[in-house]
């Protein structure tokens, strides 16, 4: 029997240029406009109203049954880089087992905490959900370090350039995905822009308020983590929030089947004694903290108490965790395969042609890419970088092993 994954990689083009149309009546309509007002009309004043959307970079009829907000969520679910989620490392690289939190997994657990946060806060989950599905869709293979690595390569050879995953999904959206009418997703500024002000590693953080009156240019690929505002909505802000939520007690738990950690109770007794012992029992604190704190207010906030032991869980996750000794391993063995693989990639671009027909398929996949790049004037080591950050961990591997071991 087919695999159904195997079905859309085989008919990815199909997928891709999808587009859903009720071929609603005129009539129907002015009834389906009239829901949408409704639908504002009962949102929170602090929400994203869809008559207040900034709308699109390139001007669409959205007049169909869904709102701009749901029909970003289908072109970012359809794309060919969220489905690669599944198989790209959230910390812990082993794709093969299924107990080990993928990047994929992480992100659904965002869109539902978000989500959750959302409804009791009456703001527009239909925002939050696209965000929060698109957050990480800039995200390189290998976790983190893949990122870093990534990064270190890309400016070695490209100083003025970088690579930071937030980033990545801007351009990932605006540039990399292709819907058929032109190259990206052409998706509202408010997704765009809470793709972009997502970031979750800021570990002292406990309040957030929306920059409002970010100007467009703003939400830019080539605008660094240090010098990026706050989301511009409240819903962008609640995905901020999210993001930290779901990884925290995740890590800590894929550490325990590791073998990384023993007990909850011992990694953080001040930090757990405060959210709980066990994941789900932290999600269900920090949720209920920041529902109860940011009820009727124009920011989304955590308690003190909790700020401080969410802070503590974070750092104690870096200590612990992200560098201890055997992630220490795994790290140098990413950064083996990211700089062999931008290496071999690079030296490439010297001629196209000629690596088109190399003798290692890897190569050839490259070439065929890099030619078809929608930014062809754009530099060679941009290219490579959009490439390797395109990958599964699987096929990272696998073309590293065909480079070098073969």
């Amino acid at each position: 029997m087919t695999d159904i994954t195997n079905l859309f990689d085989l008919y990815s083009e199909a997928f891709r240029d999808i587009n859903i149309s009720t071929g609603v009546s005129d009539t129907n309509r002015e009834l389906l406009d009239l829901l949408k007002r409704e639908k504002d009309s009962s949102l929170s004043s602090y929400a994203m109203h869809l008559s207040r959307s900034r709308g699109r970079v390139r001007a669409e009829n959205d007049s169909d049954i869904r709102n701009p907000y749901e029909r970003d969520v289908g072109r970012i679910i359809f794309s060919q880089s969220f489905r690669r989620l599944k198989h790209k490392t959230q910390v812990f690289f082993n794709p093969t087992n299924d107990h080990i939190c993928s990047r994929l997994e992480h992100v659904l657990y965002v869109y539902y905490i978000a989500s959750t946060i959302g409804k009791a806060l009456n703001l527009n989950t239909d925002l939050i959900q696209a965000i929060a599905l698109g957050h990480d869709i800039g995200h390189a293979p290998f976790g983190h370090s893949g990122e870093r690595f990534l990064n270190k390569c890309l400016k070695s050879r490209e100083p003025d350039r970088f690579f930071e995953h937030e980033a990545h999904g801007i351009r990932v959206v605006d540039v990399l995905e292709s819907r058929g009418d032109g190259a990206g997703l052409n998706l509202t500024f408010e997704v765009r822009d809470g793709i972009l002000s997502h970031c979750g590693e800021i570990y002292d953080e406990k309040v957030i308020r929306p920059y409002r009156d970010k100007p467009d240019n703003e939400v830019s690929y080539l605008i660094p983590k240090s010098q990026r505002n706050a989301p511009a909505t409240l819903e962008g802000c609640v995905v901020r929030f999210a993001d930290k939520i779901a990884y925290v007690g995740r890590d800590v738990e894929d550490a325990l089947r590791t073998g990384l950690i023993e007990d909850i109770s011992d990694f953080a007794p001040e930090a757990a004694a405060v959210l709980g012992q066990n994941n789900s029992q932290v999600i269900n604190t920090l949720v209920e903290d920041i529902i109860n704190c940011s009820l009727s207010k124009d920011e989304i906030r955590m308690s003190d108490m909790a700020a401080e032991a969410l802070q503590k869980f974070l750092t104690t996750n870096v200590k612990q965790i992200y560098q201890a000794p055997k992630v220490m391993v795994y790290e140098k063995t990413v950064e083996i395969m990211i700089n062999g693989l931008f290496d071999a990639f690079y030296n490439a671009t010297g001629n196209l042609e000629s690596a088109f027909h190399s003798k290692k398929s890897s190569i050839r996949g490259f070439a065929k890419f890099a030619l078809s790049h929608p930014e062809p004037d754009c530099p060679d080591a941009v290219k490579v970088t959009d490439y390797i950050a395109g990958m599964t961990d699987q096929f990272a591997t696998e073309c590293f092993n065909e480079l070098y071991k073969n």
